[in-house]
């Protein structure tokens, strides 16, 4: 007892110092034969885990660039095939036009050609290419796209067929002066240079769609829709549209709007005449372009862009100074564009008789400078062959400033009688309609634009 053994307290702290290094030991063979198990099942060893936030953020910042690795992957492929597709469109060289300058306004040269290369079968003989119809080779469509990409707007400027310009070429052919849509049959830098030369509209960009490539444009976008307010046919374009509302025009009948002069609608059991004519045309030619503008605003899936990528090359001819960057600056700049912004313009004119071309148009002065230079400002330049007045003369456009008080249309062809014709086709002995056609832009019987 002396020694304290027999009642425990003097080895207590020694017993407990064995006790520790036989448990710590049991729990080491414990954690070993746990672990023996584990590899003998196919699971690896477990680790305590350890919170390195340096590794976590890491990591974020790997995936963060993979992410934009394959975005640009994608972006640089689509970008590549986008720019196969746009070799295949046929390029041309314009002579006379002027660089883009960047972030300042510039104008594109749109040339609507009656040439009928390529149509075939029903297509073909509709429109004469398969009866000598279509020998050489006209502008039946001219207009200037007005582009400010400054302040994201839009406004085309139309020049009818028929109004006469002093001619810079062939004048052994058609004389000194003649039609503007004669110029084009020498190709599209002639064309370019006497509109810059008769109305001192410089000229960056010139596009040229023919006949088959207004319906490839129209079938790669899957159709336009227009909203009819009457049956409407063309006997000479082949235009018929039987029903009322909107609806989806597509292939052949996109053509047949957009060439239309000889427009008919069917209203009060009649069948009316519009005599404006190449007015009219030019109209309904403007809704047909917000009306693409529109659908073409929502090409959103690949295969349809695919689809239209294929299909824009047929029939359209661009100028070789136009790049698919330029394409795409437009396209992001203009990608919210409201079509319904537009700004559309007629050249004023005045008919006149030509002793031997007949019925022609002439440039009314000074209306016509006034339109211009509200719309193209200071980056007119002075003409350097004005267009014939209608005593043959050629005089410099009138000294005026910018104003807002000029219409985007001209009336001045407008106050005339429609012509009614019943069903059978036989004319009646008065209108039933108003009897001074509208503002191009506002006739009534025209289709418009609309959203099924």
């Amino acid at each position: 007892m002396a020694n304290g053994r027999d009642d425990g307290t003097q080895d207590r702290p020694h017993q407990s110092r064995r006790e520790k290094k036989q448990a710590l030991a049991n729990e080491h063979r414990l954690v070993a034969l746990g672990e023996a198990v584990d590899r003998n099942s196919g699971v690896s060893p477990r680790k305590p885990k350890v919170h390195r936030p340096h590794r976590t953020r890491r990591n974020v910042i790997i995936a963060g660039i993979v992410v934009i690795a394959l975005l640009l992957g994608v972006v640089g492929g689509g970008y590549l095939y986008a720019q196969w597709r746009f070799s295949q469109i046929k390029k041309i060289t314009v002579s006379g036009e002027l660089p883009q300058l960047s972030g300042k306004p510039f104008n594109i040269l749109e040339i609507g050609s009656d040439s009928r290369a390529g149509l075939t079968g029903a297509v073909a003989a509709q429109t004469g290419a398969s009866t000598g119809q279509a020998a050489g080779q006209r502008s039946d469509v001219v207009k200037i796209m007005h582009v400010d990409p400054a302040l994201g707007t839009i406004s085309v400027l139309s020049i009818p067929r028929d109004t006469m310009t002093t001619l810079l070429a062939n004048q052994s052919l058609y004389g000194k002066f003649n039609r503007i849509n004669v110029n084009f049959g020498s190709g599209p830098s002639l064309l370019a240079q006497t509109i810059t030369a008769n109305f001192g509209i410089p000229i960056t960009h010139t596009i040229v769609v023919s006949f088959g490539g207004l319906i490839n444009a129209a079938v790669a976008l899957g159709g336009v829709y227009l909203d009819f307010p009457y049956p409407a046919k063309d006997a000479y374009s082949g235009l018929n549209i039987p029903h009322t509302g909107c609806q989806l025009v597509d292939g052949f009948q996109a053509l047949a709007v957009a060439r239309s002069r000889h427009y008919e609608w069917f209203q009060n059991g009649v069948w009316n005449y519009d005599v404006t004519s190449d007015f009219g045309r030019i109209d309904r030619q403007n809704a047909f372009m917000r009306a693409m503008i529109e659908r073409a605003k929502h090409l959103y899936n690949p295969l349809t862009i695919n689809s239209f990528l294929s299909k824009l090359p047929q029939g359209i001819t661009l100028d070789s100074n136009f790049t698919l960057n330029d394409l795409i600056a437009l396209a992001v700049k203009f990608h919210s564009f409201n079509p319904a912004n537009m700004t559309a313009y007629t050249l004023p004119t005045v008919s006149g008789v030509n002793p031997t071309l007949g019925d022609v148009l002439y440039t009314d002065e000074p209306a016509a400078q006034q339109m211009l230079v509200n719309i193209f400002g200071s980056e007119l330049i002075t003409p350097t062959n004005p267009p014939p007045n209608s005593a043959l003369q050629t005089p410099l456009p009138p000294v005026v400033t910018t104003t807002t008080t000029v219409p985007a249309t001209t009336t001045t062809h407008k106050a005339t009688s429609t012509t009614a014709k019943s069903v059978a086709g036989t004319t009646t002995s008065s209108p039933t309609t108003t009897t001074t056609v509208a503002t191009p832009g506002q006739q009534y019987f025209d289709p418009v634009p609309c959203t099924p």
